[in-house]
């Protein structure tokens, strides 16, 4: 029986530049970069040098702390380079990929048919698990651990991000595989988050718990729905994974192949062919971007959590959007009065788009102003559909209060549910880096 998750608090973002429904191979990319970064809060320890062959599926790095935490190569190739930085931290390690693709053979393996030892060191030892990510903290998880649940969204509700629906209507078959795959990984139950409205296949998928969701932004976030089924307390572990890396695990267990496939939604207005195209985890930009507008921001993700990339840069490993929009390094005039720009957003009511809330806007990259020393009370809390206090809770984490952080919910919390607040607070602060910077306390000093 479906479980409803209604959420009434948060804001729908309607923005122009949303790629349309249609799939475009990339260009063939001649190198992939495995970004330690991407993985957040692994070190990396290199198995292979400079110059060495491998095919699709060899390990590349593990994780300092955990051995079985395992990187393989996206694709076949030479390894060209490991680029460090300061004290010779890794920072990319560069893969020439071969015009041809060789993968190395893992073997065919039903989930159902094998117990759940089999299957959990077959996804860890294989390179899956760095698939899986760990909450609290949102780092990968840990081998040794077992979660009470796991959860997969497939309903983005943030704006201009890839429709996991389409992306997946051709990899049913190997999602149901993945879905089959992790329940071996927990005693408890794997969720799947679906849009209510759809009457999507995903409804269909067996062996999950289906979470109808409705209502706007961050209703479709892991957060939320965690907290909305099965609230995190001290101690607690759950996973979460992406809907396409679901279909990846399973068609490595059908197939015994890794085939790190990534669809990536090309959105944002300054992006002249906004589509959906087929590529590798981790390729270059140039190799499905290629037409954009001059003085425009590249980010690998959506407009709220993604990061900056590039032109010759490469695609964050797990980002199924690359959005193109205008830098906002121009500034409008008298832009302070109310009422005097009606085309552009306004939450607080300064302009009159909230007569119409149908209306789609253009963005970029301006705040318009700098930080400030006011908080609204009652602001943040307006966009925050989880049952804590935002602003207590960012103040408890500027102040690396461990025990506050503790009673004020930052177990539950991850940097995107606090996306909103930083798109809408007057104050201008960097809600998600704070956050950020109070869960790395809680790591280091609670782990």
């Amino acid at each position: 029986m479906p479980t409803d998750v209604k959420i009434k608090k948060g804001l729908k973002l309607n923005l122009k530049g949303e790629a349309t429904e249609t799939f475009e191979q990339g260009e063939n990319t001649k190198t992939v970069a495995l970004r330690p970064a991407n993985f957040y809060s692994l070190v990396p320890k290199m198995v292979l040098k400079e110059g060495a062959k491998l095919k699709a599926g060899d390990e590349v790095f593990f994780s300092k702390y955990s051995a079985k935490t395992r990187v393989v190569s996206p694709v076949s190739g030479t390894l060209k380079e490991v680029r460090r930085g300061a004290k010779r931290k890794i920072l990319d390690v560069i893969i020439e990929a071969d015009e041809t693709q060789v993968y190395k053979d893992f073997g065919v393996m039903d989930p159902l048919k094998s117990d759940s030892t089999e299957v959990k060191d077959r996804i860890f030892s294989t390179g899956l698990g760095i698939f899986l990510n760990q909450r609290p903290y949102n780092i990968p998880a840990n081998a040794d651990d077992t979660p009470k649940a796991i959860y997969i969204s497939a309903y983005n509700t943030a704006p201009l991000t890839g429709s996991a629906e389409f992306i997946l209507k051709a990899r049913v078959e190997f999602f149901q595989a993945g879905i089959n795959a992790l329940t071996k990984l927990t005693g408890g139950k794997v969720y799947l988050g679906v849009d209510k409205q759809s009457a999507s296949f995903l409804k269909d998928i067996e062996n999950v718990e289906i979470l109808n969701i409705s209502g706007p932004h961050p209703a479709g976030n892991l957060g939320t729905l965690i907290h909305e089924t099965e609230p995190m307390n001290r101690g607690e572990r759950v996973w979460t994974v992406n809907p396409e890396d679901v279909a990846i695990i399973g068609e490595q267990f059908k197939t015994g192949k890794y085939n790190a496939q990534r669809t990536v939604a090309v959105t944002g207005t300054s992006a002249k062919n906004r589509k959906y195209f087929k590529t590798i985890a981790g390729a270059e930009v140039k190799s499905i971007l290629k037409d954009f507008e001059d003085n425009s921001r590249i980010i690998s993700g959506n407009v709220l959590t993604g990061e900056k990339v590039e032109a010759d840069g490469y695609l964050n490993f797990f980002a199924n959007e690359l959005t193109v929009i205008p830098e906002g390094n121009e500034f409008r005039m008298f832009g302070w009065i109310p009422f005097i720009d009606n085309n552009i957003h306004s939450m607080s009511k300064t302009s009159l788009s909230w007569l119409f809330p149908k209306r789609k806007y253009e963005v970029n990259t301006n705040i318009n102003g700098e930080e400030r020393a006011l908080v609204v009370t009652g602001e943040m809390e307006e966009v925050m559909p989880l049952d804590i206090f935002p602003m207590q809770l960012i103040k408890a984490c500027m102040a690396g209060d461990i025990e506050k952080m503790e009673s004020l919910g930052i177990y539950e919390v991850v940097p995107e549910d606090f996306a909103l607040i930083d798109y809408t607070n007057t104050s201008k602060i960097e809600a998600q880096s704070i956050i950020r910077g109070g869960l790395d306390i809680m790591l280091t000093e609670v782990g």
